[in-house]
């Protein structure tokens, strides 16, 4: 019996040996690999990423997220640019430390040395130092920059806890109803020659004059180099100062909200490029490595530039709402318009954009996070992706309250020029959302012009068609025929999207000047000539309409945009409307169907129609259009 007693109390012993070796540690995440510290010291409470000031900043907290590293420190003009080592959390994936007897008046630069030999700017800065790229910064741009520290190499962040603030005049904006949203799409560097945020901030009765209610800023934060459209981002935090300060920003949003204007910014978290940090604190060589908690180290989709996010990861979930929280929050923007919101995706397509677009469950279901917690934030924000996706996966994102991109360039610029390929290509029904399959009338932002597109009135001089003494390729003809595409863009229903300077009939290509991404001089002068202004004075026209009269966000509604006599017709509870427009070369008669008999106004001229019979046998000239309603529009 006492063998047999030992015999069995062996056996209970190496059972539960067993089962402990094969128990998952508790902070492997699931891998199988221990990431946890168990002499680790987790961070103060209240730390946030990057630094936290605390003694009225005579003390900072360093606080990197930096897991399944072995070392970091934090060198800086506090420590002679000497490692001071952090301390590791308990679930190893936190680096931090408390520096004190710090001077608060005094801007300081540093950066983190990682395992050694990785050295880096802190990914959460407000604002960094950049040796190649600072010094051709205008000091009306930007007075008095830090300048950079001597001796160090590598792009630095910087704090400063008695830096200027900014007080915020406008306290109480109410953001305009997003069926009611005409956007203006700018880019800084090239809407004004300064390329900075005080001239724009100066400029702002050219928006007010033209009615936009919004401007959506191409991407602000640090991006790399000064010249570029911006979508190479690599700091997230800090606003690029080639624009100027970030209370030049604050200011500029300030003085839109206070004549009635959101702003709106475009943001890219899709991709990061090889100055950022977080790329560079995990990276195998020539791309970022498997380990890196943010990044794929190959991309997903075929239209990916630099590195791809990896959107799934926890990492990747957190460090995206920490971004949108900050811009919201600090800068006080009223939405995002995500690029590349399509690449949000871990489904693998390789080079096949097709199967890229197709419905995607796990990309609805990232979006549908992000969304939510963008409403938790603030559930008036604007949410605009450019999706690009199958009509099921838009509609669901539409009908949680997020707005899509809709591209009706080709189409238009077919339509301006007039020329009908095989196949219909000038019909621009999907202005329309209808035409997406939506049930959310207002989540369709329509665009004729964009950044990415090529100019309208480019296409109309270089292109477009003829007949007799009619020439399309003339300028004021030309011109008149953008201010019909206006009439008809801004007549239906839903959020509309103009790119800069297509008011004025800009007519140099997007690849003149050096290129598609080189500097696009303003022509300011453009506003002196009497068929430019007048083209000016019809997308106000048309802008100040949609926004004031209710009919313009009717559900009731029926076009016809295929053939060369176009037509929009909207049915209102006070109101209706016609629009009619000959996208021909040539005269053109066709039957028209009005909403009812009656008595017309044409809104352009002032006159009157009388519709006695429908539908209403018209005749028009080629590029002869009209805005017919019951009542006048105000």
């Amino acid at each position: 019996m006492k063998f047999r007693n030992l015999y069995l109390l062996l056996i209970v012993v190496l059972l539960i040996g067993g089962t402990s070796c094969k128990k998952t540690p508790k902070n492997d995440n699931g891998s199988g690999n221990v990431t946890g510290n168990k002499d680790g010291v987790d961070p103060p409470a209240g730390s946030k990423d990057g630094v936290t000031f605390i003694n009225a900043g005579k003390s900072v907290i360093f606080n990197l997220y930096a897991p399944k590293k072995k070392n970091v420190s934090v060198i800086g003009e506090f420590n002679g640019w000497s490692p001071t080592a952090m301390k590791n959390s308990k679930d190893g994936n936190r680096w931090w430390v408390q520096v004190d007897n710090l001077d608060p008046s005094k801007e300081y630069a540093y950066q983190y040395v990682i395992d050694g030999s990785i050295k880096v700017a802190d990914p959460y800065t407000e604002k960094v130092l950049d040796p190649d790229n600072d010094k051709n910064i205008p000091t009306t741009v930007y007075p008095n920059l830090k300048a950079y520290p001597a001796g160090e190499t590598g792009i630095v962040s910087t704090f400063w806890y008695s830096q200027p603030t900014y007080s915020w005049t406008t306290t109480s904006f109410t953001r305009p109803d997003p069926k009611n949203l005409v956007i203006y799409e700018l880019l800084v560097r090239d809407f004004v020659a300064t390329h900075d945020y005080k001239t724009i901030k100066d400029t702002l009765s050219y928006f007010k004059n033209l009615g936009v209610n919004a401007i959506e800023l191409m991407p602000v934060n640090e991006f790399e180099g000064n010249d570029s459209w911006g979508y190479n981002p690599n700091f997230y935090f800090a606003p690029d100062k080639y624009y100027g300060t970030k209370n030049d920003l604050k200011a500029l949003i300030d003085a839109c909200h206070s004549k009635g204007i959101a702003v709106i910014q475009d943001i890219v978290l899709n991709h990061s490029f090889g100055s950022s940090p977080m790329v560079q604190m995990y990276w195998n060589g020539t791309a970022p490595s498997s380990t890196n908690p943010w990044y794929n180290t190959n991309p997903t989709h075929p239209y990916n530039v630099g590195f791809q996010f990896n959107h799934e990861s926890a990492a990747t979930k957190t460090f995206v709402k920490n971004v949108l929280k900050w811009w919201v929050q600090e800068y006080h923007v009223d939405g995002f318009r995500f690029d590349l919101a399509k690449g949000f995706t871990q489904f693998n397509s390789g080079s096949d954009v097709n199967l890229w677009g197709q419905y995607d469950a796990s990309r609805v279901a990232i979006w549908k996070d992000y969304n939510s917690y963008m409403l938790s934030l603030d559930p008036k924000l604007y949410v605009i992706l450019e999706d690009f996706a199958s009509p099921q996966e838009e509609s669901e994102l539409a009908n949680q309250g997020m707005m899509t991109w809709q591209n009706l360039s080709g189409p238009a610029e077919q339509a301006l020029m007039s020329y009908n390929d095989a196949g219909g290509s000038w019909d621009f029904s999907g202005i329309f959302y209808d035409q997406m399959g939506f049930t959310n009338p207002y989540a369709l932002v329509t665009y004729f012009e964009s950044h990415d597109e090529e100019r309208l009135q480019y296409k109309n001089g270089m292109y477009g068609n003829s007949n007799g003494s009619y020439s399309i390729k003339d300028l004021a003809t030309g011109l008149k025929r953008d201010e019909m595409g206006a009439a008809f863009m801004f007549s239906s229903p839903g959020p509309k999207m103009l790119w800069e300077f297509g008011e004025r009939g800009y007519d140099f290509s997007i690849n003149d000047f050096g290129g598609r991404l080189s500097d696009k001089p303003p022509h300011w002068e453009y506003m002196a000539d009497a068929n430019r202004h007048q083209l000016y004075a019809t997308y106000a026209k048309m802008i100040k309409w949609k926004i004031n009269n209710a009919v313009f966000t009717t559900t009731n509604f029926h076009y016809g945009l295929g053939s060369t006599v176009k037509y929009i017709q909207l049915i209102g509870t006070d109101n209706n409307v016609e629009v009619v427009g000959n996208f021909g070369v040539t005269s053109q008669t066709a039957n028209v169907p009005f909403p009812a008999v009656g008595t017309y106004i044409d809104n352009f001229t002032g006159g009157t129609i009388n519709v006695t019979a429908l539908p209403m046998s018209m005749t028009l000239a080629p590029g002869e259009y009209h805005l017919y309603s019951t009542t006048a529009l105000h």
